[in-house]
């Protein structure tokens, strides 16, 4: 099969090419110039497509069977800045185009679980979202118009709402990586008290559950990805120390929660287990270990 991924240079992406690289052909379309091109597998089987997601409409790509989009800016800075928010609905309606443009069968967009806002309830892509930032409004939005959108062009279109996600390649300045770095270096990591109860999810099984739903998931549906597990943050934070450095004093409780801060996030996952068969594969002991091994060798 072909497949396009659009923010090839990211965790989640990476993960997949890995995953489908050996018996499929993939079109990796990343920004010109990107510094994180080199993270991308070498592979005779991967063609790196070097295009600003602004001009997804001015590519031409071989006929291909899946396209998944990735591309956001504004994901970790700017969450809140709302032109370029909106800039990505737009870029989102574009991929859907390219998609269609390249006789793709099936879109899969990635989502947030900021489209949920603040819950305390397991997450599912049926019940109501209320976004507390300006990404979350986006994110819900470019979900809700590239579904009319794709629809009306006769494409299947999934959408997926992405929890935590961990792995090697994470940016630097999630939590899991600023912890790792911290302790790597010796470096002081101030915290909450840790009392979030959180859902992590490897990237490999992220990047199985995109796959998963790209082959069977239903059209028009949204699924949300995370282990459906849950544990105190805190606990997340110790066993990243113990298998760093045990000794080492984390600051639990030197920062205060955040104004807007989630206290439980947890993926009801039946829907998607009952689609399309996906289970996670790699408890957060196994998927740290591979984490903490990469930033080693990376940092």
């Amino acid at each position: 099969m072909r497949y396009i991924i659009t923010g090839a240079t990211g965790m989640i992406a990476i993960s997949i090419m890995n995953l489908l690289k050996e018996n499929n052909e993939i079109y990796a379309i990343v920004r010109p110039g990107s510094s994180k091109i080199k993270n991308i597998p070498v592979d005779s089987n991967i063609h790196v497509i070097e295009c600003d997601v602004s001009d997804l409409c001015n590519v031409s790509l071989p006929d291909s069977d899946v396209l998944f989009h990735l591309a956001w800016k504004g994901t970790i800075d700017g969450r809140d800045d709302s032109y370029t928010q909106l800039d990505n609905v737009k870029y989102t309606l574009d991929a859907c185009k390219l998609a269609k443009k390249s006789n793709c069968s099936v879109f899969v967009g990635a989502g947030s679980q900021a489209e949920y806002g603040l819950k305390e309830e397991s997450l599912n892509g049926n019940m109501s979202v209320d976004p507390v930032t300006g990404y979350g409004v986006c994110k819900y939005t470019a979900g809700k118009l590239s579904r009319i959108f794709a629809q009306n062009m006769g494409l299947r279109h999934i959408w997926v709402r992405i929890l935590s996600v961990y792995g090697p390649g994470d940016n630097k300045k999630t939590l899991i990586s600023s912890c790792i770095d911290s302790i790597l270096n010796n470096k002081p990591f101030d915290t909450t008290e840790g009392n979030q109860m959180w859902d992590y999810i490897y990237s490999e099984d992220c990047a199985r559950a995109f796959i998963k739903v790209a082959t069977s998931g239903v059209d028009g549906k949204v699924y949300t990805i995370g282990s459906g597990k849950i544990r105190p943050l805190r606990e997340y934070i110790e066993i990243i120390r113990d298998n760093i450095n045990p000794d080492f004093n984390v600051g639990f409780g030197r920062r205060a929660y955040n104004k807007n801060q989630v206290m439980y996030l947890k993926a009801d996952i039946s829907e998607l287990v009952n689609d399309t068969g996906f289970v996670p594969q790699i408890t957060f002991e196994e998927g740290i270990k591979r984490t903490i091994k990469w930033f080693r060798r990376n940092n």
